[in-house]
């Protein structure tokens, strides 16, 4: 799979699961450390958890093992997969750590695109 196809499964396999706030960030033109990031938020932690492993699922059904997997027993996991680093985040974190703001000169991606196709 391509970045881009990363970054569609987790974003379908995230809103399957009522994640909330979804959004891709294209980083790849600023930063090193890879192409996207996917940011999404979850009402509780058995939410958070059930969308990082969700989105876990449907990569390695396509595939794509993850890289490395950080935080699965805090408010913030982290799903690298390369060249897609998805945060799935417990609201107070991701109000707390504004990764939309840091990363904010990277490409914002419509995700309705990615889920119409």
């Amino acid at each position: 799979m391509n970045s881009l196809e990363i970054v569609k499964t987790a974003v379908m396999a995230a809103d399957s699961k009522k994640g909330k706030d979804i959004q891709v960030i294209g980083i790849r033109d600023i930063s090193v450390l890879a192409d996207y990031f996917v940011l999404v938020t979850g009402d509780s932690s058995t939410q958070v958890k059930a969308l990082a492993d969700e989105i876990e699922f449907k990569l390695s059904e396509a595939g794509e093992a993850p890289h490395h997997i950080e935080g699965r027993q805090s408010g913030w996991i982290c799903l690298d997969f390369s060249t897609v680093v998805i945060h799935v985040f417990y609201k107070d974190q991701r109000n707390y750590f504004k990764l939309e703001h840091l990363w904010e000169d990277g490409d914002r991606i419509d995700i309705e695109k990615l889920l119409e196709e």
